[in-house]
């Protein structure tokens, strides 16, 4: 067979089944590529001569996988394309070929395994979910686009709630492996595959049979529809502002008790001075809180300069400032360069000024008010990584999500962006008020589906009942430690582990 003598050719086709993979993301959500691509990718990783052939087939997929289910990276160099178009397609291959290292080191690692189908496709499971961890949190990590994604749509992805997103990959590597180890027998394989991923599919059936049971909490999410080109333009911030005074001040058919606006939707920096922010308060109402994103600054003794950080404040009905919260988790070389903090230290003081960015801010944290669920912000990017919400001590009564997703343009980014919210709402059995400057704001309840929601790129609000949280998950107690322990066992049990038959003996 072709594939059996020419490298060169098996990486071409694992470029190709990497794309058929990437259609598992949002928007397409279909995954397809369970049951084409990842039994095909097995099988030419099974057979390759050498771990370098193996890491050519595992880094060649993940390149199609990236390039195509991340091509919304090259958006944000649109938004200003006379300055950093040409420098678009570097970034995405760049980004796509970073992130195949870790598939490709999956694939020759998996070559431990290779004494028969079975043991390489647990191998080869084991090890890719294990590279996929490391990816979420190396070098500030990047969880986007996990497999597991690729179930939203479908009860299978209620297994995040026991397993979490790095279980639910290993199921999906699994199951699609499983038609590779039974390959020789017909039918058998795919059957067997099928079967597999179909009690998880009954299983998470049953999960949603449930009506989610609504709170008496109103909520209205403000989408002002900002597009990033314009959003920090001096004659359209006042523009969108009044859009969301608008918006927070029109009729509502039940009392509202939440206001929330997106990510920096507030167009004036906040100095701890409250003055400002009271007009929020006037038009939502006697007795609606509001929460709002708006850029605060505060000055540092230690350096003589002021830090800035992209934050929320929330005021309570008298335009009192109850909380502000400071985003933790940045995005690299989007809200700070790496290492800049650095450079002072080297006589690039004015430098470090320059490229700094926004300022760290102490974590994630849960919000108790008066008269409020309790809930913990997230903003934007923090959203992606499912273990800081598992390494908090405290339990929140709602996720709150406040997004700028104007930067993902119009199409996929924004899509991929809600699905992991989505993911986070199963995970936690916590449900999600999220509120996006141009798009999708949608109120999610704790099994991750959508009751609500604002189009795209649409002006806005929603008004909406907050669903109850669900009890905690087993995700939400135990995080990946039960999934990491199972791993190891099962790794161990493929290599070392042989069954042999108990042959009776009968005398003659």
């Amino acid at each position: 067979m072709w594939l059996d003598h020419s490298p060169k050719r098996m990486w071409v086709l694992a470029f190709v089944l990497g794309a058929i993979l990437a259609l598992g993301q949002a928007p397409v959500s279909l995954p397809i590529g369970v049951f084409i691509s990842i039994p095909i990718l097995g099988y030419c990783g099974f057979h390759t001569q050498t771990k370098k052939q193996a890491f050519g087939i595992g880094w060649w997929a993940a390149f199609g996988y990236f390039v195509f289910g991340l091509i919304w990276l090259v958006e944000p160099f649109f938004v200003e394309p006379e300055k950093h178009a040409i420098l678009a397609p570097f970034a995405l291959a760049m980004m796509s070929g970073g992130l195949a290292l870790f598939w490709g080191a999956a694939f020759a690692v998996a070559k431990i395994w290779g004494e028969s189908l079975m043991r390489y496709s647990i191998g080869l499971a084991v090890a890719f979910v294990c590279a996929e961890y490391l990816r979420s949190v190396l070098f500030t990590g990047f969880p986007w686009g996990l497999l597991s994604y690729m179930w939203i749509n479908t009860p299978v992805a209620q297994a995040a709630a026991f397993i979490g997103p790095y279980g639910l990959t290993f199921v999906t590597l699994l199951g699609g492996l499983l038609m590779l180890s039974f390959a020789k027998h017909r039918f058998m394989g795919p059957i067997i595959s099928i079967c597999f991923v179909g009690i998880f599919a009954v299983m998470g059936a049953y999960r949603l049979s449930v009506v989610s049971e609504m709170s008496e909490t109103r909520v209205r999410l403000v989408q002002p529809n900002a597009p990033q080109h314009q959003k920090w333009h001096p004659e359209w911030k006042p523009v969108f502002f009044r859009r969301g005074l608008e918006f927070t001040q029109a009729k509502a058919d039940k009392p509202i008790d939440l206001v929330v606006w997106p990510e920096t939707s507030v167009h004036f920096l906040f100095e701890n001075n409250t003055a400002d922010l009271g007009i929020l308060s006037n038009y939502a109402g006697p007795n609606a809180h509001i929460i709002a994103g708006i850029q605060r600054a505060q000055f540092n003794a230690q350096t003589q300069r002021d830090q800035y950080y992209n934050s929320s404040v929330h005021l309570d009905p008298r335009g009192g400032l109850l909380s502000t919260y400071d985003k933790s988790h940045l995005v690299p070389f989007g809200e700070y360069v790496p290492f800049s903090e650095y450079l002072s230290e080297y006589g690039f003081r004015g430098l470090a000024q320059t490229i700094g960015g926004f300022s760290t801010g102490e974590g994630l944290r849960v919000v108790k008010t008066q008269g409020l669920p309790s809930y913990m912000p997230m903003i934007c990017y923090e959203a992606i990584f499912p273990m800081a919400i598992n390494g908090h001590p405290e339990r929140p009564e709602f996720l709150l999500h406040m997004t700028n997703d104007a930067w993902f343009g119009d199409y996929i980014g924004p899509y991929q962006h809600l699905v992991q919210v989505q993911f986070r709402a199963i995970e936690q059995g916590l449900p999600v008020a999220r509120s996006a400057n141009t798009g999708v704001s949608a109120m999610i309840d704790p099994y991750g589906r959508i009751l609500d929601q604002l189009e795209l790129n649409k002006k806005g609000f929603l008004d909406a009942n907050l669903p109850k949280p669900l009890n905690p998950t087993v995700y939400s107690q135990y995080g990946e430690l039960p999934v990491l322990i199972l791993l190891l066992l099962l790794g161990l049990g493929a290599k070392y582990v042989t069954f042999r038959p108990n042959l009776r003996q009968h005398d003659q």
